[in-house]
């Protein structure tokens, strides 16, 4: 926090090394180490106490007086600097208030406020639910989100007011007795046991992709599961296939679909061509790099076909057009670097141009973000789609982890524009949401969640996580189990290696089809 507010800044910084008046329960350390253990994490981490030494490269303000304290145990009197700003999750100020809210297993809502007025405010999330230590870490990084975004608007009047929250009260300390403690620790071992296990005789993570013909309203439309629920694209078993976007190019439907190798734990980009009664063949491979490639977001303009796949991996969202659709992929442009951003979704209105992502938090130290992928949504805007690209004054502009991150293209339904989000507050792509567009401007950003689908007799799985349509197709996708060794053993059946995809000579006739 100290690194991110000098050197992203300017600040002056200095520190009053006080014990807190509740101080941190030491059953919470020995908890750490357990879940480090169990869980094989980095002896390094973010939750360990901080040090003297550590803070040694800041000298402090001297006898000035303050501009403003950032007060982190929530016992700094308010005449203390003209702006005391007090960090609290569901409304207990500290870090025993964000340890007691992950024991209660629920997201906290964080909340930066002076006096009454609240500055920043955001329900923070983790993808790694069950670990109490990774997502307290994940709360420690987002809780700089929230303390860098007042000081840039502090420095920028007019940007919005955030939305208000209702915050539910919770418990004032932690309940974490070495009873407690004992409990958690032989759950999440237990836990850790089974996961192994369940890896020993399946590969996991894995994903489908369902589809279905639209005879009717879309989902968005709809606002739940279609009665006659979803047909799956079917896979190997060695990979699966996620983020369905499709496309309608010289009057067909085409389907891109992130293509997972579970033996090379690695994403590329695949198609497959739709026809009256579904896919004409396997998705093909038609855009690779060396690393990671999901969310195929595609469009058309300007007579061509474009992509904006998430390369987080890469810090980069790039640009591509396709030169022999579905294949020939040749990069255009980086449009954003140095960021993780998840699920890039562009969208056009009235001439202009939005990008919506999540963002982990990022600073000097770790320039690629750290802590949670999908709880804070940024927004750019362009004058077109290939940029320049210009952040929204007010990012980020929403913090949520039930409805920020993206799950697929914005669409209008009757006069409103509603944005599929994807609902991680029980854990990554564990629901799909809903969000009405209410305010999109220079100014500030809001939405209102108006329906979600969960997994369940619609859609049998415990996932759910992305939502397009098109040509006359509506596609979805959500988790699946497949056999470790399934694949091989249908080779083994069939006494040849698998059958050739029917649809790869049209779609990897070009040699740059795949990259």
């Amino acid at each position: 926090m100290a690194a991110e507010l000098s050197d992203g800044f300017g600040c002056a910084v200095d520190f009053d090394l006080r014990p807190s008046p509740d101080p941190w329960t030491g059953s919470a350390d020995l908890l750490f180490r357990l879940e480090a253990a169990i869980h094989r994490l980095p002896d390094a981490h973010m939750a360990a106490p901080a040090r003297p030494s550590d803070l040694a490269r800041w000298p402090g303000i001297g006898p000035a007086r303050p501009d403003i304290v950032v007060d982190l145990c929530g016992d700094v009197p308010k005449t203390a600097a003209p702006r005391v700003w007090t960090l609290s999750y569901d409304g207990v100020p500290g870090e025993r208030g964000l340890l007691a809210a992950l024991l209660d297993d629920r997201p906290p809502i964080a909340a930066l406020a002076e006096g009454d007025r609240v500055l920043e405010v955001g329900r923070i999330g983790t993808e790694v639910r069950g670990v109490v230590r990774t997502a307290f870490e994940d709360g420690l990084s987002r809780s700089t989100t929230l303390i860098a975004a007042a000081v840039a608007k502090s420095r920028m009047p007019g940007t919005a007011a955030p939305p208000p929250w209702d915050i539910p009260p919770r418990a004032p300390s932690p309940r974490l007795g070495l009873g407690d403690v004992a409990g958690r620790a032989g759950r999440a071992g237990a836990g850790a046991l089974v996961r192994r296990l369940y890896r020993l005789g399946f590969n996991g993570p894995h994903w489908r992709v369902g589809w279905r013909r639209l005879d009717g309203p879309d989902v968005a439309s709809l606002g739940h599961h279609p009665a006659g629920g979803w047909q799956s694209l079917p896979d190997d078993g060695s990979r699966f296939y996620a983020d369905p976007f499709p496309i309608v190019h010289d009057g067909t439907c085409t389907l891109f679909v992130e293509d997972y190798v579970h033996a090379k734990a690695k994403g590329v980009i695949s198609a497959v061509r739709f026809g009256p009664d579904g896919p004409l063949g396997t998705p093909v491979p038609v855009l690779e790099e060396p690393h990671h490639l999901s969310y195929p977001f595609v469009f058309a303009r300007d007579g061509a076909v474009w992509m904006v796949p998430e390369s987080c991996a890469n810090g980069t969202v790039d640009l591509y057009r396709a030169t022999a659709f579905p294949g020939g992929w040749v990069k255009e442009a980086t449009l954003l670097s140095g960021v993780t951003a998840s699920d890039a979704t562009l969208f056009e209105r009235d001439g202009r141009w939005w990008m919506f992502a999540t963002l982990r938090h990022a600073a000097a130290a770790a320039p690629l973000g750290r802590g949670c992928f999908s709880d804070a949504l940024h927004l750019w805007s362009a004058p077109g789609f290939r940029g320049p690209w210009t952040p929204h004054a007010a990012n980020p502009v929403l913090i949520d982890i039930a409805a920020a991150r993206p799950a697929g293209r914005v669409v209008e339904r009757d006069g409103r524009l509603i944005r599929p989000v994807q609902d991680c507050s029980a854990g990554y792509g564990a629901a799909l949401a809903l969000a009405r567009i209410d305010r999109l401007d220079d100014e500030g950003f809001g939405q209102t969640v108006v329906a979600r689908l969960a997994p369940g007799p619609s859609w049998p799985g415990s996932r759910l996580h992305t939502l397009n349509a098109a040509g006359g197709f509506e596609f979805i996708d959500g988790s699946a189990r497949a056999l470790r060794f399934a694949p091989l053993a249908a080779r083994l059946r069939r006494g040849a290696g698998a059958p050739p995809r029917t649809d790869a000579p049209a779609l990897a006739r070009d040699p740059a089809a795949v990259r």
